[in-house]
């Protein structure tokens, strides 16, 4: 019978010598549930930060490890009757796609109707911008916001795709992040083409949906990412599904932004494609040649992120990993960290006893 007197705490510091990291608790099941005595390691729940609802069913990912998932792109009311739903996984969604005129994904035959919001472009003539400020002007841009927080969203999703489309210029991207701001929503950019990312980073963008993996960006780029503490969702699976220079491109742009200090998140744009559910090993091993450590990568999948706090992600479940963790010496094995991560499974927290 569990011993809810050893019952881990979540809020409570691991080992500080563990080398999966201070989220890592060293656990057993308990005697009364499912595998009774199961040795493993505990986190806290997973989440994939780049998924398409009404593109792909959840439950698969659910039944290997992920507890919630972020939207990046759907129709702001399918998306909001989607998130309502019981069970698991939780869900945080940005709506509609917003785009220029024309541009990417409208017209793509996998967009789901009602998903992209296309604008015109803003002037960035400074004396219509003073006007705009100083009577606080509602326009297109601020309209198309609004709908998406009123909607539910927690993230404003931005497409600048210059490869397959018309892209926003600066003027227009800027009032983009202005209404957001407002609004107090992050902006998350999907950056495709010579140059879009670099312009989603000088615009301020908080985070990128996919790290960059049009054209190696430059050392300074890279650092103004960090300083602006942007955060980039990794979705390297794709590439090294598709085209193993656009992955090699996007694991040395990652490789560098880690290094720098910048923020990961995992994502693997679920709904683009055949990807294995769940913690994919794919994924974790493009991090780890990436250089990203187990602790890191463990980090990137627990990151709450759109949200301050990791709350909304809890659902009196942990992540569950069964031994055998890999040895010191192998965390740093692509294989070996992919393998291991890929069994992981949600389990009730009252069934993980501390060892």
């Amino acid at each position: 019978m569990t011993d809810a007197a050893h019952s881990p705490d979540p809020d409570e510091p691991a080992r500080s010598t563990d080398p999966l990291g201070p989220l890592a608790r060293r656990v057993r099941r308990s005697l009364n549930g499912d595998h009774p005595g199961e040795t493993g390691v505990m986190l806290p729940p997973f989440i994939d930060h780049h998924v398409h609802l009404q593109l792909a069913d959840p439950a698969p990912a659910v039944a290997r490890g992920i507890a919630a998932v972020v939207d990046l792109g759907a129709d702001p009311g399918a998306i909001a009757t989607i998130a309502r739903a019981d069970g698991l996984p939780h869900v945080r969604y940005a709506g509609a796609f917003l785009t220029a005129r024309g541009g990417y994904p409208t017209g793509r035959p996998w967009a789901p109707a009602g998903s992209v919001r296309e604008l015109d472009a803003v002037s960035g003539d400074a004396d219509d911008l003073r006007e705009r400020r100083h009577h606080a002007l509602s326009g297109p841009v601020e309209a198309a916001v609004d709908e998406q927080r009123r909607f539910g969203a927690s993230v404003v999703k931005v497409a600048l795709n210059s490869v397959a489309g018309p892209a926003f210029d600066r003027p227009t991207l800027d009032a983009v992040v202005a209404a957001a701001r407002a609004a107090g929503l992050p902006v998350a950019v999907h950056a495709e083409g010579a140059g879009m990312a670099e312009l989603a980073i000088d615009a301020g963008a908080d985070v990128l949906v996919h790290a960059p993996f049009t054209e190696r960006l430059e050392d300074d780029v890279i650092a103004r990412a960090v300083a602006s503490r942007q955060a980039w969702i990794s979705t390297l699976a794709i590439h090294v599904r598709d085209d193993a220079s656009v992955a090699e491109t996007a694991i040395d742009n990652v490789r560098r932004f880690h290094a720098a200090g910048g923020r990961v998140l995992y994502g693997t744009d679920s709904g683009n494609g055949e990807l294995e559910p769940g913690v994919n090993p794919v994924e974790v091993a493009a991090l780890v040649r990436a250089g990203l450590a187990a602790s890191a990568i463990i980090a990137a999948l627990a990151d709450p992120w759109p949200e301050p706090t990791p709350g909304w992600a809890d659902a009196g479940v942990a992540t569950f990993v069964p031994d055998p963790a890999p040895a010191d010496g192998d965390l740093v094995d692509p294989d070996a960290v992919a393998r291991w991560l890929a069994t992981a499974r949600l389990v009730p927290t009252e069934e993980l006893e501390l060892r």
